[in-house]
């Protein structure tokens, strides 16, 4: 029996979905879990083939969740159905923060004070067919149109098979979905099935203030997550010239890496944001009149088919030319200091740039392998650290075993590493997509845009076919936490590498207390659409023909 498919219906499901704080790491995103398994179970399908609804643990306790439904006719032909149920935090909320999560009481509360707010939002309040809350959008509207879907195809709606899988974690390192990599190709062995394609559901992001376009996708953007660690050389503030703070430095390689223009990647229509921090300190744990020794800078960095190579290139540029800021920074300010102060000696001030796996040689060359692994498992043994501050703490105590080598920038990487991912010029994909948009536009008079990369990240960056020729190691060389507690699995991609696509809702303001679902097309239209969708992948899927 369906009880998730009219307006009405996804929108109950959807609130009883958002209800659930499930804050990327806390309680809440095991009880999510849990509660997804609940109401799943409930179905007749479920009980007969119970061994097909699972929760597949995490190793901090957290869990995912895969729910498989196979076609009457018992063919292999699979689609993935794709999705996360964890979101960011509400602190964005203000005093709205408890109805965060409750979002039919939150968008009449709003209704109330309507006049104060933005008049966008305003507009779509007085619309009447906006529902606001955290996760309303990003991406539990999402999630519900696919356990609607999931429901279609216990009543046989599809030829072939459907596979639900939701995972934690996206919104911060993506562990649920490295965790699923594995467990997808169990399955794929244990099932005996065939994944054809995986379909995301993810809401369309709008390319700039009032686009009115409803927006498909076959691809994701790619990230990398650069870090920097500058190693001064410590001093007495009452002899700032005997050192180079790395606070110093660190001023002047931000200014060459926020928004630099360099790493704007323009591929038709296509355009990638540049560089913002994301981390910016210096190391010192506690107050002294002494100068910090380190200090950290990490930048988000989005890609859509440059090389590593090329991405590796610009951000040491940007390393270098900062060094030559703050080397004559010093310099000038020194010799300036030398007019005013008697028998002042000039100090000497180059800054050297290397590669961590520069940095991690040198190390092995003086003291070797044996004692770097020693030390490394030693730290290992004993982190509390998230992967950021882990990756640094990795960089550190290498640049400490040759101190002698300071002041230096390091370049390295930390995960989450998304990579770029493309099904655009898959002929299979292409088909597909103008069928729904020929369909979309006969039925609903919508006219669907199809854009190759979907601009929010995503997990389709670990099943979808890569776009950039550069292998994957040329990255993981220079991240500290490979096969420290982190092993990027590339290998494993590659044998679950499959055709991607992503097909969501409609709304606005992800990650702002705004945040909002438009409900008319996304719980009207989009069903049939996203149904269609799935006939279509299962009907021309290339191991048919």
């Amino acid at each position: 029996m369906k009880k998730w498919q009219t307006k009405e219906e996804l929108t109950d499901l959807l609130c009883s979905i958002v209800q659930y704080q499930s804050i990327t790491g806390s309680t809440a995103e095991i009880a999510i879990a849990e509660y997804l398994n609940h109401i799943l179970s409930q179905k007749e399908y479920f009980q007969k083939n119970a061994s097909s609804l699972n929760l597949h643990p995490l190793e901090d306790g957290r869990r995912l969740l895969t729910a498989l439904v196979k076609g009457k006719k018992k063919k292999k032909e699979t689609v993935i159905l794709l999705s996360h149920f964890d979101v960011v935090g509400v602190e964005d909320y203000g005093s709205l923060r408890n109805l965060a999560f409750h979002p039919k009481e939150l968008t009449k509360e709003l209704f109330q004070s309507k006049d104060q707010l933005p008049e966008n939002v305003r507009k779509d309040l007085e619309a009447g067919d906006w529902l606001f809350g955290r996760g309303t959008m990003d991406m539990k509207a999402g999630l519900t149109l696919q356990l609607a879907m999931l429901e279609r195809a216990i009543e046989g709606e599809f030829d072939g098979n459907v596979l639900l899988l939701s995972v934690p974690d996206e919104e911060v390192n993506s562990s649920g979905m490295l965790t699923a990599l594995p467990v997808l190709n169990h399955l794929k062995e244990t099932e005996e099935i065939e994944y054809i394609a995986c379909l995301n559901s993810e809401p369309m992001f709008s390319k700039y203030p009032g686009d009115p376009a409803h927006y498909v996708y076959t691809g994701s953007i790619g990230k990398v997550l650069p870090g920097f660690y500058c190693y001064g050389k410590e001093s007495h503030v009452g002899e700032p010239f005997a050192g180079i703070n790395p606070n110093l430095m660190i001023s002047f390689l931000s200014q060459q890496m926020e928004l630099n223009e360099a790493f704007i990647e323009q591929l038709e229509d296509e355009i990638t944001p540049p560089p913002v921090s994301l981390m910016h300190r210096d190391l010192k744990a506690e107050y002294s009149v002494q100068t910090p020794q380190a200090a950290i800078a990490m930048y988000n960095v989005l890609y859509l088919k440059q090389s590593f190579e090329e991405l590796n290139r610009k951000l040491l540029v940007s390393a270098n030319q900062a060094v030559k800021q703050i080397e004559a920074y010093v310099k000038k300010k020194a010799e300036h200091f030398a007019t005013v102060a008697k028998d002042f000696t000039m100090p000497a001030s180059k800054v050297s740039v290397y590669m961590y796996e520069e940095l991690y040689q040198e190390a092995v060359n003086r003291f070797g392998q044996e004692e770097i692994n020693r030390r490394q498992n030693l730290l290992g043994s004993q982190r509390e650290q998230g992967d950021r501050d882990f990756s640094t703490l990795l960089v550190q105590e290498l640049a400490a075993m040759c101190n002698d080598l300071a002041p230096m920038i390091v370049l390295f990487y930390s995960p989450p590493f998304y990579p770029a991912v493309s099904s655009h010029q898959d002929p299979y994909i292409q088909y597909v997509m103008e069928d729904i948009k020929k369909f979309t536009k006969e039925k609903y008079s919508i006219d669907l845009v199809n854009s190759e990369f979907f601009t929010g990240l995503s997990d389709l960056s670990f099943v979808g076919p890569v776009t950039s020729n550069s292998k994957i190691k040329q990255l993981t060389e220079n991240m500290p936490l490979q096969h420290n507690g982190f092993v990027f699995p590339e290998e494993m991609m590659e044998q679950l590498k499959m055709p991607i696509l992503n097909i969501g809702p409609l709304g606005k303001d992800p990650h702002q207390w705004t945040e909002r679902l438009e409900l008319n097309y996304s719980f009207n239209s989009l069903p049939t659409i996203m149904s269609r969708a799935i006939q279509q992948l299962l009907a021309n899927s290339p191991k048919r023909q």
